[in-house]
């Protein structure tokens, strides 16, 4: 039995994850990961667990990794955060189209993104902890990523003026970025 229910978005691989949050004057519980759920594709494994803190306005993203690709599944454990999927796997249909969804802890709601897609997300509320489990190990020699205000690209963030790294604001438009640093589709 999952505890889980896998949504698929229109990007081929990327699910909407929701999970029953048990909830009382105490507070709030939810299961935030299971080996078995149906969400995590066969074959996945993760081996490493990020956790993010950030401010209110900032904008993280987009990024990847090209020959150490990491799928992620994606959790809020504090605050209120906008987190984008962008789709740059050439030959993929949906190849340069992105995916947005607003997620707040405590409401069951999470994002499976498979390999070779760009991630990133903005913090909504004054602060939010992001925590995120990976299928491969970060390796900074590795990382791509593509412009967080690409305008053909066009991702419809809700915050005005973000609070970007300088490393995120010098990243390539997707069309500036070669087929050799774009990772290939392959059919989930």
């Amino acid at each position: 039995m999952t505890s889980a229910a896998c949504e698929p978005t229109f990007i081929p691989g990327v699910f909407v994850v929701r999970r029953r949050v048990f909830g009382d004057s105490r507070g709030w519980f939810e299961e935030t990961f299971r080996a078995s759920d149906d969400c995590v594709p066969p074959g996945v494994v993760f081996v490493q667990d990020n956790h993010s803190h950030s401010s209110c306005g900032v904008l993280r993203g987009l990024h990847y990794q090209l020959r150490r690709p990491q799928a992620k599944l994606v959790t809020v454990t504090t605050g209120v955060i906008y987190d984008v999927a962008l789709d740059v796997r050439r030959g993929s249909p949906t190849f340069g189209r992105w995916f947005g969804l607003r997620m707040e802890a405590g409401r069951g709601v999470q994002i499976f993104v498979p390999a070779g897609i760009a991630h990133g997300f903005c913090v909504l509320s004054e602060t939010a902890d992001v925590v995120y489990k990976c299928s491969d190990y970060y390796d900074p020699a590795d990382e791509r990523g593509v412009l967080w205000s690409d305008p053909h690209v066009a991702v419809k963030w809700p915050v005005a003026a973000p609070v970007v790294s300088e490393k995120d604001g010098r990243l390539p438009a997707l069309g500036d970025v070669g087929d050799a640093d774009l990772p290939e589709w392959k059919e989930p």
